[in-house]
């Protein structure tokens, strides 16, 4: 099977010197192979130091494999774990800076553990079967659940139907026990850009930063290198009950709502829906919809914009994933999200979980999650679901009518104002669409990574800490794209809270239901309002779905009791300062002359009206 693979000398003597090698042919073993070769339970564990460290537990349910970490560190995404190998230019710390000393030395012991292993060898296409890049990952044998997880994210290859040689374009080596060793416990991928090959030296087993993030990291630099992006959004096609069409792409940090924008419109056990509670008088605010719109999935977290699916009118995208790393930290009781469970209890293959409390051969409940060392649920709970197991899935390039932007906000009022003022839905000029993508705020209590308090950012394009380039060539990148898209729209979109109102993922769902039956985001200007804070361009007037009027308080925040004019403009500055702090390091001399002028009316507290002159918004 080793003939059908073109590696380098280095990696040809590694595999060869090996204790053992499989290359897994089909999914089911790949399954086996996660649970240590058909097993009911099953430890992944290493040697460190004379020590036997255990990473993790498998164990068989009768809808798919569940993962348990055992420390709750490696639950999430470590957000600071990327390193450069090599000497390229880049914006991220290189792990001779931050170690002093080559890594070569590092990558060298890696290739030589490995050679002491049973190894996997999985084959797959990174970035989709059609404009996708061989990959290859090389892991020891008892990390099988690693394994599969990346052959259900990626495109997995059977090699025996492979035509031709495969020579991997990127290759991700896993050495779990390294993280013991070399880095204090902590996730460390090293990504080293050869010109041969793109490396990927993954530390540890939590598959968030490598086999998902840094395939990302790796699809960033072929498309900065090339021209073009691959987005961090989700997409859906929403068809209503009157069979109109409409297509939203929604962007923003992780935590942001990307996933849920293709969840259905979550109801109360009356099929009400809950739009919020204020939480401070405790009184609740409820809509009913009747007849919800369809929903057709494009995208859960990552959307190639390669320029041969471009027509110049609005932005096309396309899915680069085969499977989706779906949180599910908000289905904490049966009937939450019936879809959603009923596909993950009775789901058409078996499927893998993680952080999830269970036992062999029970049924994995994806909203008995497991508890951390406080005892409180893990908030970073996963399934992953193959594309080829979610209904109505659109697989075709797709035009987008609408971009909006996530951003988890913490409550506001005027006794502790914060940033949680954007209302309900904030339409954007294409500028303040492209100045949001550069600040890119990870927001308020995200759940998938490892908080580091307070209001942050997820770099440009919120895929910052997945990008080893440069930030300013992608915020030129993404500049070009949305003048090169006149058609296409912006809004911004809380999530959680608005002012002194809890309203978890509601914004996204009712934006999502109201646009598609009024036919996309094209306003007349006397439907707008602009924004107390021009960054949160226009307001809404009001808002109606199916005949009924969504209160004014939800739409504008200042209009709260809670919150008023103070407690907005205190929130308005903190926003403000944010901004400006993160647009300095773009206002260098390779931004491109229109983004110059954009960021200059922001350092100068400029109208809305002149965010427009820049770039038009189509009305």
């Amino acid at each position: 099977m080793l003939k059908k693979f073109k590696f380098s000398n280095e990696v040809t003597k590694m595999i060869d010197g090996c204790r053992g090698v499989t290359v897994p042919k089909s999914r089911a073993d790949l399954l086996s192979l996660a649970l240590g070769g058909g097993q009911d339970e099953f430890t992944v564990s290493y040697g460190v130091n004379g020590k036997n460290i255990e990473e993790a537990t498998v164990v068989r349910c009768k809808n798919g494999a569940v993962i348990n970490y055992k420390e709750d560190y490696m639950r999430r995404r470590d957000p600071d774990c990327l390193l450069i190998g090599d000497d390229k230019p880049t914006d991220k710390p290189r792990y001779s800076d931050v170690y002093g000393k080559a890594f070569s030395d590092l990558r060298n012991e890696t290739l030589d553990w490995l050679k002491t292993q049973d190894l996997i060898v999985v084959p797959v296409m990174a970035g989709g079967s059609e404009y996708g890049y061989e990959a290859v990952l090389i892991a020891p044998r008892n990390a099988g659940f690693f394994a599969c997880g990346l052959a259900d994210l990626q495109y997995f290859i059977n090699i025996d139907d492979y035509q031709g040689i495969f020579k991997p374009k990127v290759i991700i080596y896993l050495a779990p026990p390294f993280r013991h060793t070399h880095f204090d416990g902590k996730q460390i991928v090293v990504h080293n850009r050869s010109d041969e090959v793109y490396e990927l030296l993954s530390y540890n087993l939590y598959p968030g930063p490598s086999a998902k993030k840094g395939i990302y990291g790796f699809l960033l630099d072929i498309g900065e290198r090339e021209g073009w992006i691959t987005v961090h959004a989700s997409a859906v096609k929403v068809i209503t009950p009157y069979e109109n069409e409409f297509v939203i792409m929604h962007e923003g940090a992780s935590g942001g709502g990307k996933s849920e924008m293709s969840e259905h419109i979550h109801r109360e056990p009356d099929d009400r829906i809950l739009i919020g509670q204020n939480l401070e008088t405790k009184e609740k605010f409820y809509l009913n919809i009747t007849e919800p719109c369809g929903l057709h999935p494009i995208a859960d977290d990552m959307a190639l914009c390669h320029p041969k699916m471009q027509n110049g009118r609005k932005l096309v995208v396309k899915d680069v994933e085969a499977g989706w790393f779906v949180r599910v930290d908000h289905i904490t009781q049966y009937g939450t999200d019936p879809d959603l469970e009923k596909a993950c209890i009775h789901p058409q293959e078996p499927l893998i979980f993680m952080s999830m409390e269970t036992e062999s051969n029970s049924t994995c409940l994806i909203w008995e999650h497991t508890l951390d060392s406080n005892g409180k649920p893990c908030p970073n709970p996963r399934v992953i679901r193959p594309r080829r197991t979610i209904k109505n899935i659109v697989d075709a390039p797709v035009e987008i009518d609408v971009r909006s932007f996530g951003v988890r906000t913490p409550p506001c009022t005027k006794e502790h104002p914060t940033y949680g003022i954007i209302g309900l839905m904030q339409i954007l000029p294409p500028a303040l669409g492209w100045l949001w993508r550069l600040t890119a705020p990870r927001g308020h209590n995200n759940p998938s990574i490892v908080d580091t308090g307070g209001m942050t950012s997820e770099g440009i394009g919120s895929y910052g800490y997945f990008l080893t380039g440069s930030a300013v060539k992608q915020a030129n990148l993404l500049l070009d794209q949305i003048v090169k898209t006149p058609g296409t729209r912006y809004l911004l979109i809380p999530n959680q809270n608005i002012g002194c109102y809890q309203v978890g993922f509601m914004p996204q769902w009712i934006t999502r239901e109201y646009l598609a039956r009024r036919g996309g985001a094209r306003f007349r200007p006397e439907h707008l309002t602009p924004a107390r804070l021009p960054l949160l361009g226009y307001s809404l007037e009001s808002l109606k779905v199916d005949g009924q009027f969504i209160r004014k308080a939800f739409l504008s925040p200042e209009t709260q009791s809670e919150v008023g004019h103070e407690g907005y403009d205190e929130g308005a500055k903190i926003l403000t300062d944010f901004f400006k702090k993160e647009l300095e390091s773009f206002n260098v001399a390779e931004l491109d002359p229109l983004g110059k002028k954009i960021i200059d009316v922001c350092l100068k507290d400029g109208s809305l009206e002149e965010y427009i002159d820049l770039i038009p918004m189509r009305f």
